[in-house]
């Protein structure tokens, strides 16, 4: 879930007495008051006076084969959540805050049992029928039974959701200690009853989707464009969690399979704007006359998210890949220092936390309330979780790393594996050390690349395999590969999403994000206790602990982070002078009056 969490409570009215709401108002925060006001006008973060109209096209990579993103099937497009309303909306600055969108109030029980949502009667579907009460039940209960798994674990601790009238549903809370789940429960995405039950759900379609949002779908090209237009009579424009937000007439996606290509056509116009995430385009690829004499812009906009963790994940369900040392040993092959240098032009920083980039991360060692947590398990983790500091190896970036080479060699031995004949093979069954990275893109050859020698000099043969877009989804989905590079994804606040990076039910389940196959008990308990925290400061803690715990896991090689986004557009568009703290979000963009954007295909 992307930057959703970390307060709760709510304005409006509160009362202590048993058996009555706890708090009765416009909006939930996790553990404070929401930062506004029951008659706030917009976000801080907005233009409210953002004009409405012309459009925009960006770029999407790989393909897609389906319009249906709800399910594990298929490559959903990108976008499609603009088609969709959800009960509430997350604010941006804040680290966990909703405030009504279909939901007009919010109800919390005093001992946060239930949360009942009073819906808006003027909300619609774009077929003009009305959004009710009986949707909000349906979708609860067809994504949790047929959707992506993750519903599931996302959603595990809800007990029941009953309509209560037309306008009027509750969600019943079977854990009342879980915190957060009256929010997550509000952005759950409602769908149509009326259309959907004529329909097969769990399959994929590339029939534009009936939704409420403030876009519909009106083009699909399969796998190469989708369309969307701003529904002109979208029921809840002028609301003020929407003021100032989907400001495009027209939002154009054009997918690219080849990253050096998308980055010749955004310069060559033919597209709009580019999130770009490669530092060696941003160094180089952009010198030309329109960012020099100011037709095209670029820009760097800071953010206060976590970074999360990007890293070759090592899939611990491999036998040869089990055993925390040599998942260590392989870390030290890894020369980020010289790398850094060479292809990134020192454009990033060492990532060595799961939620860098904010005060979640652990540091040192632990100590306070980090270590009374950590010491109920303490007979369960190794001692290095209590005594050492996690440091990603290191090298002074000249490009040897022979005393990594040599500490690998050792980790290597002390799990059973030995040099013969220069290949390093398992002692007992002969096996050779040999794994494959399985990628969806060229990007990462650079990387690779330069990484493979080191693990040659080891006696390890590694390989590069390259697939297309489906097929490394579904490879994934199944958890079929040895190596693979991804970005694990972190919130302000995290929570119930943890069970689906790291629970041993996660590891099991095909399309979870436990990609590196993660099952250990002590993991299971910090992510309940974390989901239980009761405050701010127990959540901080916990979620330290828990990083520290993955860290000396040793399940991934991480990778680096910066904190900013990088983006590079044409000067005919313009966004907020206020940060909203999660960085770069197009939907708050517009086109500058009078400013013409380039003719797409649907022009013609």
């Amino acid at each position: 879930m992307r930057h959703r969490i970390a307060r709760w409570m709510v304005s409006g009215l509160l009362c202590g007495t048993m058996g009555v709401a706890l708090a009765d108002g416009h909006g939930l925060s996790l553990y404070d008051s929401p930062k506004y006001p029951a008659d706030f006008e917009h976000f801080d973060y907005v233009n409210p006076d953002a004009p409405k109209g012309g459009q925009i096209r960006l770029a999407g990579f790989g393909t897609f084969d389906s319009l249906n993103q709800f399910i594990l099937r298929g490559n959903p497009a990108s976008g499609l959540g603009r088609v969709y309303d959800t009960l509430t909306v997350n604010s941006d600055d804040e680290p966990f805050s909703i405030y009504g969108l279909v939901a007009e109030r919010i109800e919390l029980a005093d001992d946060r049992s239930w949360v009942r949502f009073h819906l808006r009667e003027e909300a619609r579907f774009h077929d003009g029928e009305p959004l009710t009460a009986d949707d909000v039940v349906f979708s609860f209960d067809l994504l949790r039974t047929e959707g992506h798994p993750n519903f599931r674990l996302y959603y595990a601790d809800v007990e029941s959701v009953e309509r209560e009238g037309d306008h009027q549903v509750r969600f019943n809370l079977g854990s009342p200690d879980n915190r957060e789940l009256a929010l997550i429960v509000g952005q759950l995405p409602i769908l149509p009853k009326h259309y959907w039950e004529g329909r097969e759900f769990n399959r994929t379609t590339l029939e534009p989707p009936l939704g409420s949002g403030p876009y519909r779908v009106t083009r699909v090209d399969q796998g190469r464009q989708i369309t969307y237009e701003r529904v002109d009579d979208y029921w809840a424009r002028d609301l003020p969690v929407n003021r100032g937000r989907f400001n495009f007439d027209r939002i154009r996606i054009d997918y690219y399979r080849d990253m050096d290509v998308a980055v010749e056509a955004v310069k060559a116009g033919a597209y709009d704007l580019r999130y770009e995430n490669i530092a060696r385009n941003w160094a180089t690829a952009y010198d030309v006359p329109a960012v020099r004499d100011g037709r095209m812009r670029m820009v760097e906009i800071p953010h206060e998210r976590p970074t999360g963790m990007q890293a070759f994940i090592i899939n611990n369900r491999q036998e040869r890949f089990s055993d925390p040392r040599v998942r260590k040993a392989l870390g030290y092959a890894f020369d980020f220092e010289s790398t850094n240098e060479a292809i990134f032009y020192g454009a990033y920083t060492r990532t060595e936390s799961y939620f860098s980039n904010s005060d979640l991360a652990s540091t040192g060692v632990p100590e306070g309330q980090e270590l009374e947590i950590l010491e109920q398990f303490r007979d369960e983790l190794p001692e290095s979780v209590f005594d050492q500091a996690f440091q990603a190896p290191r090298t002074d970036g000249g490009g040897s790393i022979r005393d990594n080479l040599r500490r690998a060699l050792a980790l290597f031995r002390e799990a059973g594996w030995e040099v013969r004949d220069g290949r390093l093979v398992n002692a007992e069954s002969g096996e050779r050390m040999s794994f494959t990275f399985l990628m969806r893109d060229q990007s990462f050859n650079r990387v690779i690349e330069r990484y493979r020698p080191n693990l040659e000099r080891l006696g390890i043969e590694a390989r590069v395999r390259i697939v297309d877009d489906s097929q490394y989804q579904n490879r994934m989905n199944e958890f079929d590969f040895d190596v693979t590079v991804l970005v694990l994804p972190q919130s302000r606040s995290p929570g119930n999403e943890q069970r689906s990076y790291w629970s041993c039910e996660a590891a099991e389940t095909p399309g979870s994000r436990n990609y590196a196959g993660i099952c250990d008990p002590v993991i299971d308990e910090l992510v309940d206790q974390l989901i239980r925290a009761r405050d701010w400061d127990t959540l901080q803690a916990t979620a330290r602990a828990l990083d520290r715990v993955l860290l000396h896991g040793h399940h991934v090689i991480p990778h680096w982070h910066t904190r900013s986004d990088r983006v590079v557009y044409w000067d005919r568009y313009a966004y907020p002078d206020t940060p909203s703290g999660d960085g770069f979000d197009v939907d708050l963009w517009w086109q500058v009056p009078d400013a013409e954007a380039e003719p797409t295909d649907d022009d013609a």
